[in-house]
């Protein structure tokens, strides 16, 4: 086969095309978490109820953490705290429409409940909802601080 023979050039240009799809298709998303907050995606501080007996372990009151930007929309916590315990945790803004509102009516009561069970941040991550787990985990800490716990 000659060099220039036009099969041998469709050959190459389709192993070529191939061959960027895949590199395309396996690369992440550039919008992660870490890079909204690096941006800033971090909206103003939301005011809070401060708790009653101020900072320390006997701590009680209701807080309400930072709205966190997240890809599909802002997440926000509200925290119950009584004997510098976490006794409640709820997500009062999620992001919503299209599919989020089904990832997030299975992931945030899971992630209410972790927070409870954990008394802190360190929570784990719900998986199919990365970012809402990301921005919940942001928020519940900015409450925790917040409220002295």
């Amino acid at each position: 086969m000659r060099k220039s023979h036009p099969v041998r050039r469709a050959v190459l240009a389709g192993a070529a095309t191939v061959s960027g799809i895949v590199l395309l298709l396996s690369m992440k998303p550039a919008s992660d978490p870490g890079a909204a907050a690096a941006a800033g995606g971090t909206a103003p501080p939301v005011a809070a109820q401060s708790p009653q007996g101020g900072r320390g372990g006997g701590a009680a009151g209701t807080v309400v953490g930072d709205a966190v930007r997240t890809q599909y929309g802002p997440v926000q916590v509200r925290i119950t705290v009584s004997g510098g315990r976490i006794t409640r945790a709820e997500a009062v803004q999620a992001p919503r429409g299209g599919q989020s509102d089904r990832i997030n009516a299975d992931a945030v009561p899971r992630l209410n409940r972790s927070a409870v069970a954990a008394g802190s941040a360190a929570i784990d991550t719900v998986s199919g909802a990365t970012y809402t787990s990301a921005g919940y985990r942001r928020s519940l800490q900015s409450a925790l601080d917040r409220a002295g716990v």
